[in-house]
């Protein structure tokens, strides 16, 4: 079963060195286990924008969907066994990163 675990981040709270290192060392666990997939980490929503190009209308917004505090900075996109496995993983994530993450399965 594959999830993607997406970080949830505050505009207020930039990343530490420390935490690369956790981040790096739950990476390498991930690696070791069988669960890597992928992992990325994101811009911050000021960089982002919007394309609607249904019917061929050419629309860029120039900025993100949501105008909020809180963000997605990163992902990491698993592979395992069974859903309770991938919330253990969550966890350890989120400990890794120090930040709030959310867990959803892939189709």
């Amino acid at each position: 079963m594959k999830f993607v675990i997406s970080v949830i981040d505050n505009l207020d709270n930039p990343g530490t060195a420390a935490e690369m290192v956790e981040i790096d060392k739950f990476n390498d666990s991930l690696r070791a286990n069988g669960h890597w997939i992928f992992a990325w980490g994101l811009q911050p929503p000021n960089s982002a924008t919007v394309i609607d190009n249904r019917n061929d209308a050419n629309i860029s917004t120039g900025k993100p969907l949501f105008d909020a505090k809180e963000n997605f900075s990163g992902l990491w996109l698993i592979e395992a066994e069974s859903p309770e496995i991938a919330e253990r993983l969550a966890y350890a994530a989120s400990k890794a990163c120090n930040r709030k993450v959310e867990l959803r399965p892939m189709h």
